[in-house]
């Protein structure tokens, strides 16, 4: 769909730059946008693409105007305004609301959601309007979700989180008798899965974003509006503070608790609770990401120190013989 640039600014703000005739229909890299697509810079470590982009208008933040080749859309916060125009000039076709006729629904669910192919909604299930649920979702029996989520492909909430005591060498499965609750605006990516609490419920407040292949451990509450990558995985009983976020394959251990506006780098293994907001880096162990960056700037050099503390220490041996025979 075809959008001219002053239709855009109308709709989102902004300072044009411009013809405001001018139209887009697409969005893409600053690397490959052509003459009709709208392109964004918002990471300076691709301001050398600026120069000699092919796009037609650029979204970018006031510093980087003069230096752009092409219309500009100024705005202080580039990239939050490419996602609200890549909704709007999105040609993706949302699902139609409905259920599919091989998915299977013991619940009542609202005439706006959408149910695909092959998911199964158990008993006593409550899912919220205008929600998307894709081929293949499974909802346990008595969970809740709230208006407006999307849930993709093969995600599955409410199995049963991981609870068994050692009886001599076997397991005793404790029953799983919590639920999950899902707030608004939440979205589910592909494959992950959210168990359900033991004693208590599992809960997943308003506006969280998960990415695919995660794992949520039973008991596990995550605040509102954090946002965790593929493959996180976060053990039971875990407490995830409000606007938190956390890098792909990060791990958070049972029963630790994170405060608000916790920031956890990919691939960190977080042993214990987080009670001061900033970003944390690491496995051995993880702290503070300002001094693991010291730490392991000095980590890359220890071949060429250890050189250097050997080369003094025989510096050292001789003038301690050279002393000794003055002596």
């Amino acid at each position: 769909m075809a959008r001219s640039l002053a239709e855009i600014v109308a709709r989102f703000g902004g300072e044009l730059k411009g013809d405001g005739a001018q139209e887009v229909c697409g969005l893409a890299t600053l690397e490959s946008a052509g003459a009709q697509q709208l392109s964004f810079l918002a990471n300076p470590k691709y301001r050398g693409q600026l120069s000699s982009t092919k796009a037609g208008a650029v979204i970018l933040a006031a510093e980087m105007a003069e230096l752009c080749p092409a219309a500009a859309i100024v705005t202080p916060q580039p990239y939050l305004y490419f996602a609200r125009v890549s909704q709007w000039l999105s040609d993706v076709p949302m699902p139609v609301p409905g259920i599919h006729a091989s998915a299977v629904v013991e619940s009542p669910v609202p005439s706006s959601v959408s149910i695909g192919a092959h998911c199964w909604i158990g008993r006593d299930v409550e899912i919220g309007a205008d929600s998307v649920l894709y081929p293949g979702v499974a909802i346990y029996p008595g969970c809740r979700i709230g208006r407006r989520a999307i849930i993709h492909a093969g995600a599955v909430i409410g199995s049963d989180g991981f609870g068994f005591a050692k009886d001599g060498e076997t397991w005793v499965k404790i029953a799983q008798t919590g639920r999950v609750l899902v707030g608004d605006d939440v979205e589910i990516g592909a494959n992950t899965t959210i168990d359900r609490g033991a004693l208590e419920d599992t809960v997943i407040e308003d506006g969280v974003k998960l990415d695919n292949q995660i794992q949520i451990g039973h008991n596990v509450r995550i605040g509102k509006n954090t946002a965790l990558a593929g493959c996180v995985g976060i053990a039971g009983s875990a407490k995830v503070g409000a606007g938190c976020t956390a890098g792909g394959g990060a791990i958070i251990l049972g029963h630790l608790t994170l405060a608000d506006n916790v920031h956890v780098s990919a691939g960190t293994l977080v042993t214990k609770s987080i009670t001061v907001p900033g970003s944390y880096t690491g496995t051995v162990p993880f702290m503070a990401h300002d001094d693991w960056q010291k730490n392991f700037a000095r980590l890359r050099h220890l071949d060429a120190m250890a050189d250097k503390i050997r080369a003094l220490e025989k510096r050292l041996a001789h003038f301690e013989n050279m002393l000794e025979k003055k002596a």
